[in-house]
């Protein structure tokens, strides 16, 4: 692609939702092209087993469910490029978006779906152990763990919520809490206090996560008041301890919410920016799963469709009253 390429549809990422709006806006004539963003196939290339899709009765592993979307996309259609989008003038419209640096774009409209990255601790056992006892999502991988003792970490509504989910399925949940109190809402702190599966650790820190070549199989902690370490044995280490919606380069372009997730019209994915639609994590902070991105993609395309068809008709009115 040249510089100052036009085109009428530009998807800015490729997870369920990026794939699932190129498959909806392809089909509809609108040519889209996408850019995959710096991790290709976005947070569920991070997950070996995907077992809650509808669809796949025995599960399929996330890299190779992104390569089918991405085929469906193409099948269609879609132009796939890689790159990254590293800046973007929603300002004014026709929008436009820069590629790598160097190359821009100028689109009749825009689809964002650069979701969010899942925090992390920062420990080089966390990336040993990715995808063999180390999670950032509960929901997703929780029934892999059935019957066996886990550790949460986190002292949020979220960390509430997994350990609470886990304990439906883990004879123990060890929550991991750095201070000497939870941030989780009064209900949900009851729910985990309460809970006998639950164990909480206050004024604990991660020190380490144990395993061996099957994977994680404890966990050493610190205590931040004492300094004394204990080991507790566990075969899951889940980090619930927020997500970074995936927004810097929109910053002053897209009204976001205080923790940098695009703020839509609701029952829409429509934002500030006329012609720009956010769909998938990077306007959910409440389901993040893969099916409801691609559903807000589906409506992202539809929303898009809509918003070309009046402006079509705009400027074709607007020209018959000049001639």
């Amino acid at each position: 692609m040249a510089t100052n390429d036009h085109v009428k549809v530009l998807i800015i990422g490729s997870g369920p939702a990026g794939y699932t709006a190129a498959i909806y806006a392809a089909r509809a004539g609108l040519k889209p092209v996408l850019f995959t963003g710096g991790q290709p196939g976005g947070q569920l290339t991070t997950t070996n087993d995907v077992e809650n899709f509808p669809g796949y009765p025995e599960g399929i592993n996330g890299p190779q469910m992104m390569v089918d979307l991405q085929k469906q996309a193409e099948r269609f259609g879609t132009q796939v490029n890689y790159g990254l989008v590293t800046a973007v003038d929603f300002a004014v419209w026709p929008l436009k978006v820069t590629v790598d640096e160097k190359q821009v774009i100028v689109a009749e409209a825009v689809i964002v779906a650069t979701g969010a990255t899942a925090k992390y601790l920062g420990i080089p056992s966390e990336e040993r152990y990715a995808n063999r006892g180390v999670s950032a999502c509960a929901v997703c991988d929780g029934f892999f763990y059935r019957g066996k003792d886990v550790a949460v970490v986190g002292a949020g509504d979220s960390a509430a919520e997994e350990a609470t989910y886990l304990a439906n399925l883990c004879p123990k949940v060890h929550l991991i809490v750095r201070k000497g109190e939870m941030r989780a809402s009064k209900i949900m702190q009851q729910r985990v206090l309460n809970n006998p599966n639950i164990e909480v650790h206050w004024h604990s820190e991660t020190d380490e996560i144990l395993g061996d070549e099957n994977g994680v199989n404890g966990v050493r902690l610190i205590n931040n008041q004492t300094k004394e370490k204990k080991v507790i044995p566990i075969h899951g280490f889940f980090l619930a301890i927020g997500h970074k919606p995936n927004t810097d380069i929109f910053k002053g372009q897209l009204h976001m919410d205080e923790a940098g997730y695009v703020k839509v019209v609701p029952g829409s994915t429509k934002t500030n920016a006329e012609g720009v639609f956010a769909v998938g994590d990077v306007a959910d902070k409440v389901y993040r799963q893969a099916i409801t991105a691609a559903g807000t993609g589906c409506m992202g395309a539809l929303d898009a469709e809509k918003f070309l068809a009046a402006k079509e008709m705009e400027l074709t009115h607007a020209n018959h009253n000049t001639h």
